[in-house]
C-alpha cells in the first residue's frame, strides 16, 4: 500500500483484529458482486470504500426513477443509465484506487463460473431464484464463498455458504429448487427502503471478514430480521445429505 491507501484506510489498521496485514489482504482481493440494486448498492459502496482492490459487478439493468427510493448507489443523473456502470461510476469517487469491472448483459451459468473463477468471495444481491440458483451451483463446482442476502417488504435475510468447508451446506439445501419458484419482486410488492441497507450492508461485513479469515462468518447460521419489530432471529442450518447440488 503507498502513503494515501495507508491514510485511507487508517481507521480499519488501527483495529488490531485487522491491522496491516488484514488491509493488505482487502486490498489484493477480488469480489464479484452480482446486482447493483437495493443490496447491490451497500455492498459495493462499503466494500470499495473499505480498500477491497478489485470488484467486478454484474448487472443487466438500467436505473429507473422508482429505483431511486432505496438503490442509494444511483443518483437522479443516473437514470437510464446501466446500473452496474453507474455504479462504476459512483465507486470512482469514493475510492479511485479501486479497479472496476463491469457486466452490462444478461449473464449465462458458463459465464458466472468464468467470473466467479477469478473472484475470492461472491456476494449474490439479486432479485430472483433462478440466478441465486446458477450462482449457487457454480459457487459450490468451485468451492468459492457465497454471501446470500435477500430483502423483500419490510423482511430480509442474510446467510453465508461457504464450501470450503465440508459441514456448510449450500443454497439449494436450504431452498431446494422444485422449478415452480416465482418470488416476489420489489416493483410487485414494495420494499421498505433502509431494509435493503441493513441486509446490504451485513453481506459486505460478511464478505470483507472472509477475506480477511477475520472472526465467525455465518456459515451454518441464518439471520432473519423483521424491521417493523426490529427484531433478528438467528437458525442454524445443516446440509442436506440428499442434495442434488452439493451432494450433503
Amino acid at each position: 500500500m503507498n502513503d494515501n491507501q495507508l491514510l485511507r484506510y487508517s481507521r480499519h489498521i488501527l483495529l488490531p483484529q485487522i491491522g496491516y496485514e488484514g488491509q493488505e489482504k482487502l486490498v489484493n482481493s477480488h469480489a464479484l458482486i452480482v446486482g447493483a440494486g437495493g443490496l447491490g448498492s451497500p455492498v459495493a459502496l462499503y466494500l470499495a470504500a473499505g480498500g477491497v482492490g478489485k470488484l467486478t459487478i454484474c448487472d443487466f439493468d438500467n436505473v429507473d426513477l422508482t429505483n431511486l427510493q432505496r438503490q442509494i448507489i444511483h443518483t437522479t443523473a443516473s437514470v437510464g443509465i446501466n446500473k452496474a456502470v453507474s455504479a462504476q461510476q459512483a465507486i470512482y469517487e469514493i475510492n479511485p484506487d479501486v479497479e472496476v469491472n463491469t457486466i452490462c448483459g444478461k449473464s449465462s451459468e458458463e459465464a458466472f463460473e468464468a467470473l466467479a473463477a477469478e473472484a475470492d468471495v461472491v456476494i449474490d444481491c439479486s432479485d430472483n431464484f433462478a440466478t441465486r440458483y446458477v450462482l449457487n451451483r457454480v459457487c459450490v463446482k468451485l468451492s468459492k464463498p457465497l454471501v446470500s442476502g435477500a430483502a423483500i417488504n419490510f423482511e430480509g435475510q442474510v446467510t453465508v455458504f461457504d464450501m470450503r468447508s465440508e459441514e456448510s451446506p449450500c443454497y439449494h439445501c436450504l431452498f431446494p429448487d422444485l422449478g415452480a419458484e416465482e418470488g416476489l419482486r420489489c416493483a410487485e410488492s414494495g420494499v421498505f427502503a433502509p431494509l435493503v441497507g441493513i441486509i446490504g450492508t451485513t453481506q459486505a461485513a460478511e464478505a470483507m471478514k472472509l477475506l480477511m479469515g477475520m472472526g465467525t462468518s455465518l456459515q451454518g447460521r441464518l439471520l432473519l430480521l423483521d424491521v417493523q419489530a426490529m427484531e433478528w432471529r438467528s437458525i442454524k442450518l445443516a446440509r442436506d445429505l440428499a442434495c442434488k447440488v452439493c451432494g450433503g
